[in-house]
C-alpha cells in the first residue's frame, strides 16, 4: 500500500507540474529557432510599423524593465492581418522563445529570449529570496567585481555551481548575484566568440554586450554590462554594471 501511495503522489506531481504553464509546451518545436521564422516576424513588424505611422507591435512594459526584455512583440497585433499566426517557436504557440525587439529607435530588429533560461533564473531568484528570509544575507560565494558575486550552490541545495544553458552555444553560463539579490547570467564566454566573429575592436570602457544580438539570434537577457580590457577580452564594466 505504501509503494502504491508513493507512486500515486509521484504521478500527481508530474501531472500538476505540467499544469503550471498557461499552455502545453510542444516538444516538437524545442529545437533551434529557424531563421525563416525570424524573417517572417521581422517582415510582419515592418509592415505593421509602416501601416501604423511608426508604431511598433509591442507589449507595454514598466520603464524599469531591463532593456533587452523591454519590448516583447505582441502577436495579437500582428495576427492575422500581418501574419497568419505566431511562429511555432514562439512562447505563445507553445515554443521556447519570446520574440522581442531591439534598437527600436533606429532599426527595430526581431530577436529572441530563451524562456527556459528565464524561468530557471526566476526560480533561482525565488530560492535566494527564501534563503535570505532565513539567513538574512544572500548565498554569496566569491567576489567577481564590485557588487557582483558568484552563488554558493550548496547553500541552495545544489551540488554544483549554479548555471543556465546558453541558447546561443549550448554551453553553461554561470549565474551571478548582486548586493540587491538580482540574478544574472555571465556571458563572457559568448562575448569571446562574438568578438572573434565580428572582428570589431572596442575601446576599454565601451559597452559591448549588444554585439551578442548583432551576431546571433538572441539578446543577452539577464546580463550585466561588459566592456573589454587592453587585450580586447570581455570584462565587467564595473563603473556601471546594472542589468540589461
Amino acid at each position: 500500500m505504501g509503494k502504491l501511495k508513493c507512486a500515486m503522489i509521484f504521478v500527481a506531481v508530474i501531472f500538476l507540474s505540467g499544469c503550471l504553464y498557461p499552455h502545453e509546451r510542444k516538444s516538437s518545436v524545442q529545437a533551434t529557432p529557424y531563421q525563416d521564422q525570424l524573417k517572417l516576424v521581422q517582415s510582419a513588424v515592418d509592415e505593421f510599423q509602416k501601416a501604423n505611422g511608426g508604431l511598433l507591435p509591442i507589449q507595454t512594459k514598466d520603464m524599469s524593465t531591463p532593456l533587452y526584455q523591454k519590448y516583447p512583440i505582441d502577436f495579437n497585433r500582428l495576427a492575422p492581418r500581418y501574419m497568419a499566426e505566431p511562429p511555432s517557436t514562439a512562447y505563445e504557440s507553445g515554443g521556447d522563445y519570446q520574440y522581442v525587439l531591439v534598437d527600436v529607435e533606429n532599426n527595430p530588429t526581431v530577436k529572441l529570449i530563451d524562456v527556459k533560461m528565464a524561468e530557471k533564473i526566476r526560480d533561482i531568484k525565488l530560492r535566494v529570496q527564501m534563503y535570505r528570509q532565513e539567513h538574512k544575507y544572500p548565498p554569496y560565494q566569491d567576489v567577481l567585481a564590485r557588487d557582483l558575486f558568484t552563488l554558493d550552490g550548496k547553500k541552495l541545495g545544489e551540488a554544483d555551481s549554479l548555471s543556465v544553458t546558453s541558447p546561443i552555444s549550448g554551453n553553461s553560463l554561470p549565474l551571478m548575484i548582486d548586493g540587491d539579490g538580482e540574478i544574472y547570467a555571465d556571458y563572457r564566454t559568448e562575448l569571446v566568440s562574438c568578438l572573434k566573429k565580428s572582428k570589431k575592436t572596442f575601446k576599454p570602457g565601451t559597452e559591448i554586450q549588444d554585439i551578442i544580438w548583432e551576431e546571433t539570434p538572441f539578446v543577452p537577457a539577464f546580463s550585466v554590462k561588459y566592456t573589454v580590457n587592453d587585450k580586447q577580452e570581455p570584462v565587467f564594466l564595473e563603473n556601471d554594471i546594472k542589468k540589461e
